[in-house]
């Protein structure tokens, strides 16, 4: 069993978790890049990322990039098919669709309110977001770019923006208490005591259990 300032640890962590912000990728090729998404996503709180792929397998995850945080994130893999029907799901429960796209009418990302439900869309390394999802967004973003490159890659350009949700987030007081009701907290956190257990106790591997799930639209 976990000692008690593990246990305390564990609860403050999912007390900051922002079930409000979440993460989708959009036929993302690189497992490192996930990886490295995955890491900053834990980092500000987010606790739900979901991918679309055409792919029947889930990328690998590297955990000398994640450092762990693909333990305490949950990620959510989709069939390509299916993404377009997710986003307009997203919007109905009234998450705002935020869009990294460039164009002439996208703004810069500092200038949306991320304290709203937000879904941050980013595409993929060769192509960026799919055009049906960009016609779908409430909000297209850019990051300003100063230099003779017009992008970043994909994982630093979504540590940046996500950065700027938590620093408003920060600002509203979003992490001073629990987004998460009650019965939810209590149930994640009794999954991951349990596998956080597992992993100590076998020195550091993986358990058989996946923190990934498989969604249908």
């Amino acid at each position: 069993m976990l000692n008690e300032k593990r246990i305390t640890r564990i609860d403050d962590v999912l007390s900051k978790k922002q079930p409000d912000l979440q993460v989708m990728l959009d036929n993302l090729h690189s497992s490192q890049n996930l990886s490295a998404i995955i890491r900053s996503a834990d980092a500000v709180g987010v606790l739900d990322i979901y991918y679309a792929t055409k792919e029947d397998a889930s990328l690998r995850i590297h955990k000398t990039i994640t450092q762990g945080a693909h333990r305490w994130t949950h990620r959510y893999r989709m069939h390509d098919d299916h993404k377009v029907s997710f986003i307009k799901e997203k919007k109905t429960q009234g998450f705002q669709v935020v869009v990294t796209h460039l164009e002439e009418q996208a703004v810069s990302f500092r200038e949306i309110d991320y304290t709203k439900p937000t879904l941050l869309v980013m595409g993929n390394e060769k192509e960026g977001v799919s055009s049906e999802i960009v016609k779908l967004a409430d909000e297209i973003i850019i990051i300003p770019m100063q230099g003779m490159v017009q992008s970043l890659n994909v994982s630093v350009a979504t540590g940046l923006i996500l950065y700027e949700a938590q620093r408003q987030r920060e600002e509203a007081g979003r992490y001073d208490t629990s987004a998460l009701d009650r019965k939810k907290k209590e149930k994640i956190k009794e999954r991951w005591i349990y596998r956080d257990t597992i992993v100590r106790k076998s020195k550091g591997l993986i358990p058989l259990e996946s923190n990934e799930e498989i969604l249908g639209f």
